[in-house]
């Protein structure tokens, strides 16, 4: 930070915490924060009740935050003078956006617990949207398309009767060359273990996660400067089920309720 910013850099930020322990940080509701001496490094034997812009915590949890900061949500006090008794009320809201590179360690117990808006810094993703620009992967990428769709397509001409020998012998070597295909492509990713995202051709269980606990990724965190901080995003709605694509796909079938009088 001294060498990004400047010697200066903790005026930059409210409150700067150090070793916070996640998930612990999340969970736990008696860990008290401890300062850190900036210029030792070491911890100082002292009570902390407030967060001082411009010195460097370490530890606490939620509870700590919300007391140290003196975080009150808009339910905190009713008009009866009451206090509102949920500690965990100010942190619930999706107004607050929690930008961080470990999936399971950072975002998934900020997303689940509380709500809030969240940013997976993955660096995977910079050359690999870098490789899929490549020529190769673009050919590599449109020949599995192609020869799925003809299977697809030579299957529906066959209808629903029992495939002869010929047929079966026909996509037998097609399905061959698919996974050739698919084996060049993990071949271009460098890697013996192909992308992060996928396993072949099936998401794999970091890519549901990061689906289902994370608003935006990116590569780095300076993808934001290409926003304002008031932009809105709307991204597309994620499509995991064949009836969900009508129009795309020659496999799904016309739906047999009269109700609908549609195609797939």
């Amino acid at each position: 930070m001294n060498h990004v910013i400047g010697p200066e850099w903790r005026d930059q930020w409210d409150v700067v915490i150090t070793s916070a322990g996640k998930p612990s940080f999340y969970t736990e509701d008696n860990r008290p924060f401890r300062e850190v001496d900036i210029g030792t490094g070491k911890l100082k034997f002292k009570q902390v009740l407030k967060l001082d812009k411009g010195r460097v915590y370490t530890s606490g949890c939620l509870k700590e935050l919300t007391k140290c900061i003196d975080w009150k949500h808009p339910l905190s006090f009713s008009p009866d003078g009451d206090d509102y008794d949920d500690i965990y009320s100010p942190l619930t809201t999706p107004n607050i956006m929690y930008v961080g590179d470990s999936l399971f360690a950072d975002l998934v117990d900020a997303k689940r617990e509380f709500g809030w808006t969240t940013a997976a810094v993955t660096p995977e993703i910079g050359w690999e949207i870098k490789l899929q620009r490549k020529k190769e992967f673009i050919i590599a990428d449109r020949a599995i398309e192609i020869l799925l769709n003809s299977l697809r397509l030579y299957q529906r001409s066959l209808g629903t009767g029992i495939r002869s020998k010929e047929d079966l012998g026909v996509m037998d070597k097609m399905e061959r060359i698919v996974s050739r295909w698919r084996d060049e492509q993990t071949r271009l990713l460098g890697n013996p273990f192909g992308s992060v995202f996928r396993a072949r051709y099936t998401p794999s269980l970091f890519a549901h996660s990061l689906r289902r606990y994370c608003d935006l990724y990116m590569s780095n965190v300076g993808s934001f400067r290409h926003y304002s901080p008031q932009h809105r995003f709307y991204p597309e709605s994620p499509k995991l089920l064949s009836h969900e694509i009508r129009g795309s796909n020659p496999e799904c079938s016309e739906i047999d309720d009269s109700i609908f009088d549609i195609n797939c």
